[in-house]
């Protein structure tokens, strides 16, 4: 039983982080979302809509 615990903790232990294939493969996924967010927040509709809230929110009574 004791080895088998053993064994277990070893190798949870033997984890080293991610290699560089991982890394890149994250920053083209982040650099992805990032370009298709950009596209949707400046695309025409989208921007009318976000400046109508920025407009009434600057223009509501407290």
């Amino acid at each position: 039983m004791y080895q088998k615990i053993q064994r277990m903790r070893n190798a949870l232990r033997r984890d080293e982080g991610m290699v560089t294939s991982e890394y890149a493969m994250g920053i083209i996924a982040a650099v992805g979302f990032a370009a298709v967010l950009y596209a949707v927040v400046t695309s025409g509709e989208v921007s009318a809509e976000l400046q109508d809230i920025v407009k009434r929110a600057l223009s509501a009574r407290m």
